[in-house]
């Protein structure tokens, strides 16, 4: 059953906006893909939608059973280990540093920080494994979604860029560690993607309107998801190690 799919991906916050986006593309490009999200009914729908190549695990990404089971049922559905996981799932946090709600920043530095930092554990755990005796052969991705604003000091998210920034120190401290491994771990930041991402982080209506008329048009999930694709498709002695992905009119941040 294995030789079927090119490979294999775990791809957290498959519900929507980029993680959705990523799994539908790894799915047309005849890899295998579990997905995880809180939206249990999404992820039914998507495997219904996509069929056996979509597997579905739900749960929260800052859980660590939830983190086993996504490796666990890569090996269930596909009998294989993934060769791609894509850590992108996280919440947004609008607001200053002066005005940001600190137990909703608990909630955000859990999400995007330590759910991030367990799944990067235990991906490149198995990945290093992996790619002994398989590199340069194969290769083997671990790719972060960061954010421009993780590069950037955001007037409107300067809090939730603080998440972003420590998932990009993380994110270049892995690549170092096992890099020279065989194991490639890219960080890709998009600017301003269309999502349900700035009604969760709390975003107005008239801000958004603002990045529309500054900035569009804006990216979407399917931009993303492009590079996304664009790195892993590489040959394994090829590394994109850091991508930033912005509308073409953004100019800040």
């Amino acid at each position: 059953m294995n030789e079927q799919y090119e490979r294999i991906a775990i791809v957290t916050g498959a519900t929507s906006g980029i993680g959705e986006a990523t799994a539908r593309l790894f799915a047309a490009s005849g890899y295998g893909v579990v997905g995880s999200g809180r939206n249990a009914e999404k992820l039914a729908d998507l495997e219904r939608e996509l069929g056996r190549v979509f597997c579905a695990v739900a749960g929260d990404a800052a859980d660590e059973a939830v983190i086993d089971r996504l490796f666990a049922a890569s090996g269930a559905r596909f009998s294989r280990e993934p060769d791609i996981v894509v850590a992108n799932a996280g919440r947004g946090l609008g607001g200053s540093v002066k005005d940001a709600d600190l137990g909703e920043f608990r909630e955000v530095l859990d999400i995007n920080v330590t759910g991030a930092l367990l799944l990067l554990q235990k991906a490149a755990r198995r990945m290093v494994a992996m790619q002994e005796g398989r590199f340069p052969g194969k290769a083997a991705d671990i790719v972060v979604v960061g954010s421009t604003v993780g590069r950037q000091i955001s007037p409107f998210s300067a809090v939730y860029g603080a998440t972003k920034f420590a998932v990009h120190s993380l994110a270049e401290g892995l690549r170092r560690e096992i890099g020279p491994k065989g194991v490639r771990v890219s960080l890709v930041a998009p600017g301003i993607v269309v999502s349900g991402f700035q009604s969760v982080a709390g975003y107005t209506d008239d801000l958004v309107n603002t990045f529309h008329d500054r900035f569009g048009p804006l990216l979407f999930g399917e931009d993303v998801a492009r590079a996304i694709h664009g790195i892993v498709s590489q040959p394994p002695h090829v590394h994109f190690s850091d991508v930033v992905v912005r509308p073409t009119r953004q100019d800040y941040p």
